[in-house]
Order: C-alpha cells, then structure tokens, then sequence
C-alpha cells in the first residue's frame, strides 16, 4: 500500500547509496544471504533492524527525522540515528508505531538540532554498521558506543558497549513520535534500581493503541530523572551510569498490549540467558524458516535477493498475543468493549496475529504462507475471526488491534476461502458468517454497490469508484465458492451475481472499465492513464485486468483473444510520456504496467490464458532481474508487509496464483536451477529445469514424469510432494504451442 505522504520538512544528511559486499561463495548458513538492507532506500519503506519470523518486536534505529522516505524509521541515505524504537511497520507507506525509543548517550557529544525535535543523536556510517536476520549493529561515533540489537518474540534486546565516561546516560522516551503518530498517554515507574515498568498509549493511522512494557537493565543505574510532558504525564526517563573502558549493558524490553506485569513474563519466559545466547536463538529461528526453500545458484547475487525476499515475507502479520494467549481486543474505548464488555481478549489455543495489509497481501504473500507457514496459516485465519468476533466485520487494514479502514475490498475474504478450501483447521461456519456478513454492512459504500450492481463517482477525495466495483465483485465471488460448497445455494446465486458487478462499469463502445455517475451514465472525457480519484492508487490500464474470477469473461467484453493480447501488449509497451504526472506510487514501469505497486501483479501471467505464455515469460524474467537489486534501493516500490517479496518468491519458482483463492498456481518460468520446498511430514516439492535444457522459454513441464498439458499446477499437487520439472527452449512458438490450456474460472481446484 502506497499512500500520499506530504514531506513534513526534511533533513537530507546523505551518504552514497552504495551496495552491500556481496556474500563469498563459502557461505554455509542461509542466514548469510540476507541482506535486511533491501529496501531501505529508494520507495522500499523496510527497517533493517531485529526482530523474529511474524513477531511482536521490530527493534531498529530510527534517524528521527519525519517524512516519506523515513515511514520505517530508518533512512539509508541519511547519517543520523536518534535512538532504536522497538515497534516498526515493513514497506508500508504509513507512519506509525515507533513506540519505546532508547539512546545512549555520554559526556562526549551534546549537539542538537531541530530536524529531530532537539533529541539526542549520533552520526553514523554505513561502513561501521551491519544486519542480519535477528540481529543489528552500529557505532554511534560521536559517543564511541557501538549499539547492537536482537530479539525473541515479544522481547527487544540491547547491549551498547561504552567508553570509559562518568557521565554516561540511556535515555528512554514514550514522548518520541514520529509521521501520523502521537502519544496520548504515557507512564514510567521506577521499580527498582534496574527495573522500569510504564505504557504508552497513542494514536496516529491505527487509533487506540496500546502498548505496556518491563525493562529490564544488567546494571544498576546510580540516579535518575524523570521528564513530564505538559499534560503531566511521565514521557521520558533518563538513567544515569558511571561506566568503565569496554563495559556493556543489556535492555531486556517486554512487550505486550494487556499490562506491565504481562510484559515482564515475556522477558520470564523468552529471554533467559544473556545478549549473545538471544542473538544465536534468533539467529537459529531464521535459519530454520529459510530453510524451507532451498535454492541452487550460481549466481550469489540472485541467492541473496531470494532469501532476502524469503525474510522479507515474513515480517508480518505480526505476532499480537501475550504467552497465555490475552490481547487488547480490537476497536475498544475507554477500556471496553462496545458491548461494555473487558478489552482484553484472549486465543485459546493459538496465537493471535495483527498488521494485516490485506490489499497487497491477499494476492500473494497469503497464498505463500498456504504453502511453507501451513503451521501458522489456522493462527492467522483466526486471528481475522477474533477481528470480527470484536468489532461485527472481518478487518480491512487491521494493526495493533485497531482497524485503520485504509485501501479497498473486503481482502479477508479471499484469505479465509482460500484457506478453507485448501482443509486448513479453523470454525468453518463462524468464518462464513464473517465472510457474508462484512459483504453485506452499508458502509464503505457497499450500501451504493448493492442497490446499483456498482459504485457511482461522488465528490470524496479517494472514491476509487471502479478500483471499489472490482474488488468487491472479486470477494463476492470468493463467497459465492464458499457458499455452494456450504451447500447455501440461495447465497450462492446471489454473491455470483454479484461477482458479475464488474460489467456494469464496461464501456463497450470504448473498451474500457469506466466510471459512471449517480445516474448511471459513464462519465467523460476519459483519459485511461490518468491517475484520477476513480482508481485507487492506480489509472484505467492497471484496474482493466483485474477480474480474476472470471477472466474468460473479460477476454470476451474486450473482444476475444486476439483484441485481448493486442490490448495486453499495449500495456506492456505504452509507455508514459516526460509531459505525464507520475503518482508516488507509480512505480517499477514497463509500459503501463507497474509492478512497484500491487494492482499490476498478476497482469504478466494473462497470456498464459490467451496462448502466449512466452510473452509471460519473457516479462516474468524481467521483472525477476530488474526490479529486483541486492542494495539498498532494491525495491522499485513499498515492499507491502510481505506481497512484493513473495511476488519474488512464487515467481523465481515458476509459480504465481493469478485468482489467490483459486487453489491454483500459473505457470512461469523458474529463476534457478533447482528449488526444494520443504512441506513438512517429511515431503518435500522440488522444482526444477531439465539439466540438459536451455533457453529463455518453457517448452514442456513434467509433473511427477508427466507431461502437463495445461499451463498451472494446483496446490493439492505441491502440498502432496514431488518433482516439477521444466524442460527449456530458446522457441517461443514451441512455447506457444505446448502450453494451451489454462485454469477454469469459476471453479475451485
């Protein structure tokens, strides 16, 4: 998700954007191929600091500085750090969180500068700063004090080493903010000489949030000082410490969204042993969940970006429930519930999950879960019920148990479904009722979608009204699948209908998806590659595609296959010109096409369902090696809390699910020699090109020593294990030829 930021006064402290040292070939562990620095510059949006797979903590640095290019906290052109704050969204374009910010300090620097609000801060450098999975680094030059980070799930760990200096000082403040956010209540008690417990309560995208913490310190500090904000309220501490030569303390920081006292058990529980024994846990949990793909490469480049893309894919959702499994229930005030019930919830026998960034995610990132988090995959489809158990709707952009109603679509629908028809284990009938029931509220204007069959334009600065149309006509006919299988026939025929709601926007005349007004009348002039408040985040060439549940239908409106190919390759080559207006968010171009946000992501595959899948290739292959770069502008758009990077991941497999609740996965190409994907119970599904095969095409795939005739493969295959094997070709007609047949819409595999 991309949103429209305006810059809020910049201070631009910048050093070259120089990549990575590329890895050596001696390489042993997989967690030495990732590099938490993708994405860091340029529009990616990531953080490069410690957390664990889909955990609470995201304890990184924060330049402290507000804007666009900092949404993360983190900057890599600037050379500034204000401190490391322990909560961070990845590759989103929302400026939130940034909760509990820590800086060490000494006698031997005391600048300040109103870019960060007067706080303290330290320059750095890239050369003296470094991160891998579980783990960050740097030396804050100014006070020679090298910060290092690691964590568990729910705990933050720091261990700063200091110069010798009698005036040496950690400061801990719930008054930083940063972007959208804002504290609205904080506390701090001193428990005792290493103890500190408090909460900060704020607000920003998602409202309502709440966060109570322990920390815990290997040192006793000599003094302290407590700093009230102008309300009263304690919003920052500053310990005092005499420190000698090389010595270092630890900060142990628990976290939970119920109490102190919760907080101060995930420590209990987690985070036994000292910093090194935590860091090499964590360091353990990575390597084991990047070793459920495991690649052959010549190429060490390709390799990081994969397992860096790997990583990235599992940054959220993020792990929201305590150990004994209580949480802040979503959307409460004042501590209630709206029924007046207690706020704090509690999952039973799973593990409760937030920041779910359904619009990007449910495309891809979502249906990579399915296939390597099947363990984890019940938990987040729970969670999603827990959402609408508490608030009467499933979630839209939920995080930090608060919905942010951002972006469009009902996207947990087609999560659940797809779920659900894959056998995971969840409340099949309690998630029905979920699906049907947020299609059905009057809000978000799908009061207007049902009375009409579509969304008129009105005056509101993000209508979106065609983006809208589409998305919700593609979960009505995920709930229609859902429906029939249930045996609700009467539902079935009446969400199918709705899932045709999309035609009502097709000018035939101009071969276009087209907004109309109140009266039903499309509305001119129309200029399809003009960003307008019609198409979310988007213009007409990105939204045309967009009818994965019926895409038989959509070659037929534009007028069969050969106007269709005609009109895909338009979009592949229509490039913008110098005259027109760009959008943030238009970014990673070929053509039209704009792989840098996510409406444009399963466009490629289109021709796999026309007779050209080597046109599909040959773009596949090109936004495999272009917009993707191990540095850190490697990201040509917000990475999007796990889609961009599991585009990354399916695609370089040879795999991408063009309708994500389908059950099926369209064939590509495969980026490497082999891939072997770990499925648990001891089966394993390898993908692979034939060894004595070569060519930049596909000409035959063989699934299990068959030879498949149809150009995807079903989840039930690759869940059940075996081999895949791709047979090259330099032909692009042989290509053509022996890849004809492609998936049924509407039908569930």
């Amino acid at each position: 998700m991309k949103l429209s930021f305006a810059c809020m006064g910049l201070l631009i402290l910048a050093l070259g954007c120089s990549p990575q040292p590329q890895k050596a070939n001696a390489v042993k562990k997989i967690t030495d191929f990732v590099n938490p620095f993708i994405g860091t510059d340029g529009p990616g949006n990531t953080y490069p600091g410690a957390t664990t797979p889909f955990g609470m903590v995201q304890l990184s640095p924060d330049i402290g500085i507000p804007g666009w290019d900092r949404i993360a906290g983190y900057y890599y052109q600037d050379s500034i750090i204000s401190g490391f704050s322990h909560t961070h969204l990845t590759g989103t374009g929302a400026g939130d969180l940034y909760d509990i910010l820590v800086m060490p300090t000494n006698s031997r620097f005391s600048d300040s500068i109103p870019e960060n609000n007067y706080k303290p801060y330290s320059k750095f450098n890239h050369e003296k700063e470094g991160a891998s999975p579980g783990y960050y680094w740097v030396d804050l030059l100014d006070y020679g004090i090298k910060a290092e980070m690691t964590a568990t799930n729910r705990v933050g760990v720091h261990r700063y080493t200091f110069p010798e200096d009698r005036h040496t000082q950690i400061h801990i403040d719930l008054g930083y903010s940063l972007n959208w956010d804002k504290p609205t209540d904080t506390f701090i008690e001193v428990i005792n000489d290493s103890t500190l417990q408090g909460y900060r309560m704020s607000t920003g995208w998602a409202r309502n949030q709440r966060l109570f913490f322990e920390m815990q310190f290997s040192k006793s500090f000599k003094s302290n000082e407590i700093i009230l904000d102008s309300e009263g309220n304690s919003s920052k501490i500053i310990l005092d410490y005499s420190t000698t030569e090389g010595e270092q303390i630890q900060i142990k920081t628990g976290l939970s969204s119920v109490s102190s006292k919760a907080a101060g058990k995930a420590i209990r529980v987690e985070a036994q042993g000292d910093f090194e024994t935590i860091k090499q846990n964590a360091e353990h949990i990575w390597e084991k969940e990047l070793q459920k793909i495991k690649i052959t490469s010549q190429d060490t480049n390709k390799e990081i970006i994969f397992y860096t893309m790997l990583y990235q894919s599992m940054l959220a959702p993020t792990l929201y429930s305590d150990s004994n499994g209580e949480y802040k229930a979503a959307n409460d005030a004042n501590g209630k519930l709206k029924d007046g019930t207690d706020s704090i919830a509690k999952a039973v026998d799973y593990n409760r999950y937030d920041t779910f960034s359904l619009w990007d995610t449910f495309r891809a990132a979502h249906p990579l879960y399915t296939i390597i988090q099947p363990e984890k995959v019940p938990d987040m489809v729970k969670s999603l019920l827990a959402h609408y158990t508490e608030t009467g709707i499933l979630p839209i952009w939920s995080m930090q148990g608060s919905e942010t109603n951002m972006m469009i679509g009902y996207h947990a629908v087609p999560v659940i479904v797809d779920a659900y028809f894959k056998g995971f284990d969840f409340d099949v009938q309690l998630a029905y009722k979920a699906c049907k029931e947020s299609a059905m509220v009057d809000d978000r204007q799908i009061d207007i979608y049902k009375e009409k069959g579509f969304i008129p334009v009105d005056e509101g600065h993000e209508n979106w009204s065609v983006s809208k149309t589409m998305e919700y006509a593609y979960d009505d006919w995920c709930i229609a699948m859902f429906a029939k299988d249930l045996g609700k026939m009467d539902d079935y025929t009446y969400f199918l209908q709705r899932s045709e709601n999309w035609k009502n926007l097709y000018n035939t005349k101009r071969s276009w998806l087209q907004p109309k007004d109140p009266e039903g009348d499309f509305i001119e002039p129309f200029i399809p590659k003009e960003y307008s408040p019609y198409f979310c985040e988007s213009n007409a060439w990105h939204y045309y595609w967009f009818v994965p549940q019926d895409t038989e239908g959509l070659i037929s409106k534009t007028g069969g296959k050969e106007r269709f190919v005609q009109k895909l390759d338009s979009m592949f080559s229509y490039a913008p010109s110098s005259k027109d207006k760009l959008p943030l968010f238009s970014t990673g171009m070929i053509g039209q096409y704009a792989h840098g946000n996510e409406p444009s992501h399963h466009v490629a595959y289109l021709y796999n369902y026309v007779g050209q899948p080597s046109k599909a290739q040959k773009l596949i292959s090109n936004i495999l090696e272009n917009q993707y770069k191990n540095e850190p502008n490697g990201h040509c758009g917000n990475e999007d809390c796990g889609q961009m990077s599991s585009w990354y991941i399916l695609s370089s497999l040879g795999l991408y699910p063009v309708n994500p609740a389908q059950g099926v996965y369209d064939i590509g190409l495969p980026l490497f020699e082999k891939a072997e994907i770990e499925l648990g119970n001891n089966k394993t599904f390898t993908v692979k090109k034939k060894e004595d095969s070569t060519g930049e095409f596909v000409e035959a795939v063989f699934l299990n020593g068959k030879k498949l005739d149809r150009s995807f493969i079903s989840h039930k295959e690759i869940v059940h294990g075996g081999e895949l094997v791709f047979v090259m070709t330099s032909d692009s007609k042989l290509a053509d030829k022996n890849q004809t047949k492609h998936s049924e819409t509407n039908k569930i595999y």
